[in-house]
C-alpha cells in the first residue's frame, strides 16, 4: 500500500507528532511524506520526499500573525499550481496533518483525505471555544485544508474519535524534575519585549528560547537562546513552570511532565484561542497578552499556580490501527499488523 503523510510545517506541534505517527504508519505500507509551510523549528528523523511552500502564516513581533509579511511571502499562484500538479492518485490512502496541498489535491480529485490532527479536533461541537466568537478565523480553520473524515487530538477526549495528547517519545523518556527556573517560549514576541516584562519578576529566573534572535545574551534574570528543540524540553523537563503561546503540543507536553502552565494566546488567531480555552479547563492560567496589565496575574501564577495532572497515555498505535481498518483498501492492508480491535481508544 501506498501512503502519503501529509504534514503542516507551520510551527512545530505538527512535526512533533508526526515523529510518533511516521513509525506507525510505516508498519501498513511504503510512506511518502510531504511537508509545506515555513516557519517550522523541528527537524524530522524521517525521509521527506516533498517539500513545499504552502500556505504559511507568519509569526509577528507583537503577540500576533504579521498580516502584512504573511501577504507579501504567500505564493497563491505556486500553492494552486502544487494543488493541480500535485500526484495524489498514485496513492492508496492520504493521511493529512492540516496541510493545505494533499487535501485540495483530494477534494479537487474527489478522493479521500483522512485527518489526523489537532484543528479537526478544535472545531468538535463540544471543544471549548473562546468567549468571543470570530466566524471568520473559524471558517479559515474549516477551508484550510478539507478532509473526508477526521480524527483529532485535544487537551481532553471531548468527543468521538477526538483522543488525548500524542507526547512524542523523547518527552515521555525525559524524568521530570524542578530546578526552580521558567522555561519560555513566545515566538509571537520579540525578545525586547519579552526581557522588559519578565525582568518586572526578578526572583523568578526565566529561561527564554526565542525565534527571532540566534545570539544567547543575559539580561539580569533573563537568559535568551535560541530556540533549540533538545535544550528547550530539557528545560521544560527540569522547570518550576512553563510560560508559552497557545499553541497545542507544547502546552500539552508541559502538562505531561506535571508542569503549572501560563499560556498566551497569539492575537487574531482562532485556533490559538480555542487552545487557550481549552488549556484553560485543564487548570492552566491564560492572559491575553503580554502587557503591564497583565502582570498580576503573571505574578499571581508564580506565587500560587499549581501543577497540572493529566493522564496521556501511549496510544498512537491504536489510532493508527484503527484508522487503518475504517480507511485503508482492503485488498491493500498487510492483515498481519492490524488487531480486530483497537482498545483503549476512548479517554
Amino acid at each position: 500500500m501506498k501512503i502519503l503523510f501529509a504534514i503542516q510545517g507551520t510551527g512545530n506541534g505538527h512535526l512533533s507528532r508526526a515523529r510518533d505517527v511516521y513509525p506507525e504508519l510505516v508498519k501498513y505500507g511504503d510512506v511518502d511524506v510531504l511537508i509545506s509551510g515555513i516557519q517550522a523549528d523541528v527537524d524530522v528523523p524521517f525521509p521527506v520526499k516533498y517539500k513545499m511552500y504552502g500556505m504559511s502564516f507568519i509569526f509577528g513581533k507583537r503577540g500576533g500573525v504579521d498580516i502584512v509579511q504573511t501577504a507579501k511571502r504567500s505564493k497563491l499562484f505556486r500553492l494552486l499550481k502544487d494543488i493541480r500538479e500535485f500526484p495524489i492518485e498514485q496513492y492508496d490512502l492520504v493521511i493529512n496533518d492540516f496541510e493545505p496541498v494533499s487535501a485540495w489535491a483530494c477534494k479537487r480529485k474527489k478522493l479521500p483525505c483522512i485527518s489526523v490532527s489537532h484543528q479537526c479536533a478544535v472545531l468538535h461541537p463540544n471543544a471549548p471555544k473562546p468567549a468571543t466568537g470570530d466566524p471568520m478565523g473559524k471558517l479559515v480553520l474549516e477551508r484550510y485544508a478539507p478532509v473526508t473524515a477526521a480524527y483529532g487530538f485535544h487537551f481532553k477526549a471531548f468527543g468521538e474519535n477526538i483522543f488525548t495528547p500524542v507526547i512524542r517519545r523523547e518527552i515521555r523518556e525525559l524524568t521530570a524534575t524542578d530546578r526552580g527556573h521558567y522555561s519560555v517560549y513566545l515566538p509571537a514576541y520579540d525578545d525586547a519585549t519579552i526581557v522588559k516584562h519578565l525582568s518586572q519578576f526578578p526572583d523568578a529566573k526565566w529561561e527564554v528560547f526565542s525565534k527571532h534572535n540566534k545570539s544567547p545574551f543575559v539580561a539580569g534574570n533573563v537568559s535568551v537562546t535560541k530556540i533549540d528543540n533538545r535544550a528547550f524540553i530539557e528545560s521544560m523537563a527540569a522547570s518550576a513552570g512553563v510560560l508559552c503561546g497557545a499553541g497545542f503540543e507544547g502546552p500539552a507536553e508541559a502538562m505531561y511532565l506535571n508542569k503549572k502552565v501560563l499560556v498566551i494566546p497569539m492575537q487574531t488567531q482562532y485556533e490559538q484561542q480555542c487552545n487557550a480555552a481549552g488549556a484553560a479547563v485543564m487548570g492552566a492560567t491564560v492572559i491575553k497578552n503580554l502587557s503591564e496589565k497583565n502582570h498580576g496575574i503573571i505574578r499571581q501564577w508564580l506565587d500560587q499556580g499549581q501543577p497540572i495532572t493529566v493522564n496521556y497515555p501511549d496510544h498512537t498505535t491504536d489510532i493508527i490501527a484503527k484508522i487503518m481498518q475504517k480507511h485503508a483498501p482492503p485488498h491493500k492492508q498487510k492483515t498481519e499488523n492490524i488487531t480486530e480491535k483497537a482498545p483503549g481508544l476512548y479517554v
